[in-house]
């Protein structure tokens, strides 16, 4: 029995194998998609590395000299070393800092995103499985939220929770969460009406399990794309806050604040203080939405040439 038992593990672990390198090789059909995906493997690594491949810290306030703001790129500051990026308005080597704000904005982005798409999953799964008042209640409240703009619910909720990483992570939350109950809840009736649903719940299992081993893995294909889409999202929403002056604050430099610092200047010919995190804020969401994209395609047999 033990015997069989392995047989059944090492089939099952042997088809799920196949099954992911079936998946790269049509993600590498794209090679768009894959170069995408090496840059944000890229700009992720460099982003936890940044203590170590950046000369200065930018939070530490006693690292930072006046005399040092505004720097044009290539120039040496007191510290001796080159700014290759230059100086901001407050004296710290933008290449530093843009590396600490991706680190920051990847990070907030992340954690948001994750939570809003575990939130909406439960949501929308409690809603397909128990049908009824609780599925009108849920729906609702999810049709209400998505009636507004994300971005205006987000600033109120700053606005009234205040600045700070934990009061920008809750707001983007609130203001994401909806999208992922919705798209699971409508892939999850889909599901509901088939016979494997209907058996399993008359023999019957109990409806947690249900939801987590046999809705799940079937909508879990169209939550990884819309999550991949709304993690850029999210990542955006973050650095909207922070250009509008209402998310992080100042001290902590994330690429909407430093666009913002950086964009007082324009005028002055100081454009590299606004470009250089606008352009890499540009970069990662492109890459996020070309392999979000090509996820899509491969997830959504409907989608391929």
């Amino acid at each position: 029995m033990s015997s069989r038992a392995t047989q059944q593990s090492d089939a099952r672990k042997a088809r799920q194998a196949n099954y992911i390198r079936m998946l790269w090789r049509d993600f590498a059909r794209s090679k768009l998609a894959v170069l995408a995906l090496a840059v944000l493997v890229a700009i992720m690594l460099g982003a936890l590395a940044a203590p170590w491949i950046t000369p200065q810290n930018p939070y530490d306030q006693a690292l930072l000299n006046l005399a040092d703001a505004r720097l044009v790129p290539g120039s040496t500051g007191s510290g001796g070393y080159v700014h290759m990026l230059g100086t901001d308005a407050d004296g710290r080597d933008l290449y530093s800092a843009i590396v600490y704000g991706v680190r920051l904005s990847l990070g907030i982005g992340l954690v948001a995103g994750v939570v809003a798409l575990v939130a909406g999953t439960l949501l929308g799964l409690l809603a397909a499985l128990r049908g009824g008042l609780v599925e009108a209640a849920i729906m609702r409240v999810v049709d209400l939220q998505l009636s507004f703009p994300p971005l205006m619910l987000a600033l109120v909720l700053v606005a009234a929770l205040g600045q700070g990483r934990f009061q920008v992570i809750v707001a983007l939350v609130a203001a994401q969460y909806a999208y992922f109950a919705r798209t699971v809840h409508g892939a999850a009736l889909a599901e509901r009406q088939k016979e494997y649903i209907e058996a399993a719940a008359a023999i019957p299992l109990p409806p947690l399990r249900i939801a987590l081993g046999h809705l799940l893995p079937n909508v879990f294909p169209p939550l990884i794309v819309v999550g991949t889409i709304h993690i850029a999202s999210t990542i955006v929403l973050e650095a909207t806050l922070s250009f509008l002056g209402v998310g992080l604050p100042m001290t902590e430099p994330s690429l909407g604040s430093l666009i913002l610092r950086g964009f007082e200047y324009m005028q002055s010919g100081r454009i590299w203080m606004s470009v250089y995190p606008g352009a890499t804020l540009v970069v990662i969401m492109l890459a996020i939405n070309l392999v979000g994209d090509q996820l899509r395609e491969v997830l959504n047999p409907r989608l391929k040439q």
